[in-house]
Formats: C-alpha cells, structure tokens, sequence
C-alpha cells in the first residue's frame, strides 16, 4: 500500500502505485496517474489528466498539471505526460496543453528549481534544467541536457537546442541554437558550450564542427545565413551530427535563431 499521510487529499480516479509516498496536506487531483518510487513531500498539488513515471519528487508548494493559462482553453480535456527521476523543487509550476487532446510532455531526469515555470504545451526533453524563477511560455521546445539559468525568460513557440545554455536573466525571443550559449536583453549568441560538450562526452571533432559552425554563422559577418548554411555543408565537417543538428535547426527556424 502507498503511504499517504492522513491530512492529504487523492481524488478517487488517482491511480497510485504501491511505494508511492505522500506527505502532509497534499492533493492529488482527478486523473493523476503517479509511477513507482515517487515522492510527495508536502503540500504538493498534481492536477490532472496527468501521467508522472517512476522516481519523481515534489517539494512543498509546487503546482504540476495545473491547467493552461492561455485564455483560449475552455476546459477541454489536455494532458501532461512526465517521465521518470524528474525533482519538482518548491513554487515550481508546469500547466497542461490547451487544444484537446494535446499534451505539454516532460523527458526524464529534469531538475526543475524554485519557483520556474514551463507553459502549456512545452516539449521539455531529458536532463534539462530549469534554474531558480527560470520561465518558459507556451509551446516553447526544449532539447535534451538544455540548461536555463536563473530569472531568465523564454518567448512562446521558442526552439532551445539541445546542449545549450541560457544565461541569467535572459530575455529569449528567438530559436537558441544547439550547442551554444546565449545572453543578454534580448538574448544575442555569444559562445558555444564546450565545457558541456566536453562534460558530456562529445569528441574534439565534434566541438570542432560546432566551432566552424559559430565562425561561419556569428563571426564572419559578410555571410548571409544561406552562404553560411552553403559553407557549412561543404566543409569537412558536413558529416559530423553535430554539425548536422545546427544546420537542421537553422532550416527549420520559424522564428529565426538569436544572433
């Protein structure tokens, strides 16, 4: 049987697997589907239709499920879905889709600090890290070991490539390439992440590819994106995934990426 404190309150549709353990003055909400080994410490709220894998842990005062906040949502049936070993520290707020149907989805192995906050409809990948007051609006996708810093804020439909980081304070109005580093009011490109690359795993050739990839796009400034793009796929790194990825990004931009 879970071990759920007897102040807590857990709608009759929950459904909540055995070890699950629940603390003090929680609620959770109709539909809410909690996995093996998660943890609810105390005055958490999960609302639902929403899905939490295994091994999730929620601190005191954070909000998971909670509805959208885009005033086109009438109540429609949307999702959450979540995966496993993600920590929801306190004030930390994540709202369901606002088509019906449609779901914001959380990866596996995200840390999500105080008092951040991931809109309705977000693509949230794995390892990805919100900082203290970080915020992303609606429809924003965020790639996998992605990093958020404190107080920064993220424009909806934003794309933040995987393996990139976002300063302090940052106001994110366009795409954030892969790999890179952005800062600044509003947010302009400014390194790539080679110690998280490094940290990682990822070869010299690859943070080589990535480096020609910052020259051509941010350094040379004669180049147009196109001649830039051109550059890129005839050089001896066309190849790398790396390389690749940026590309494919930069294609794919509907918003344009920050400079």
């Amino acid at each position: 049987m879970a071990d759920i404190h007897p102040t807590a309150v857990i709608h009759p549709s929950a459904k909540i697997a055995d070890d699950v353990k629940i603390g003090p003055f929680c609620v959770v909400g109709e539909n809410v589907t909690l996995g093996e080994g998660c943890v609810l410490i105390s005055h958490v709220v999960l609302e639902g239709p929403s899905t939490f894998g295994k091994n999730n842990e929620f601190h005191p005062f954070c909000r998971i499920g909670g509805k959208s906040q885009d005033l086109k949502y009438k109540c429609e049936p949307t999702y959450l879905e979540v995966g496993d070993n993600n920590v929801f520290r306190e004030y930390a707020t994540i709202n369901r889709a606002t088509d019906a149907g449609d779901a914001t989805r959380v990866g596996s192995n995200c840390l999500f600090l105080v008092s951040c906050h991931a809109g309705h409809d977000c693509q949230i990948g794995d390892n990805v890290i919100f900082s203290g007051y970080a915020t992303a609006a609606g429809h924003v996708t965020i790639g996998d070991y992605a990093i958020l810093a404190g107080c920064c804020a993220v424009h909806q439909f934003c794309y933040i490539g995987a393996h990139s980081m976002v300063a302090a304070m940052a106001r994110v109005a366009q795409d954030v390439l892969p790999y890179t580093i952005v800062e600044g009011h509003p947010a302009s490109t400014r390194a790539i992440n080679v110690v998280g690359m490094q940290r990682r795993g990822f070869t010299e050739d690859d943070v080589r590819s990535v480096k020609l990839a910052y020259r051509k796009l941010f350094v040379n400034k004669e180049l147009t994106v196109e001649q830039a793009l051109g550059e890129m796929e005839s050089s001896k790194y066309a190849d790398n995934a790396c390389m690749k990825e940026i590309i494919n990004s930069v294609k794919s931009s509907e918003r344009g990426f920050c400079h």
